[in-house]
């Protein structure tokens, strides 16, 4: 069994929790939130017809 790590933060200025993890593929990623969006919307009442799902990345770069 391999283990990751997901680190979960919330960003206090934007009001939001976020998810990072340098192990998963991206393309995995993104298809396991398309399953995963309509069930959470369901589970929290919302209605979740014609939901339609926008991806944002972004990149943190250090310079020395």
């Amino acid at each position: 069994m391999e283990a990751y790590t997901i680190t979960i933060a919330f960003d206090e200025e934007a009001a939001v929790w976020y998810a990072l993890n340098d192990d998963i593929p991206l393309d995995l990623l993104i298809e396991r939130v398309k399953l995963a969006v309509p069930e959470l919307l369901e589970l929290n009442g919302k209605n979740h017809d014609n939901t339609v799902l926008h991806f944002s990345m972004e990149r943190e770069a250090v310079l020395a």
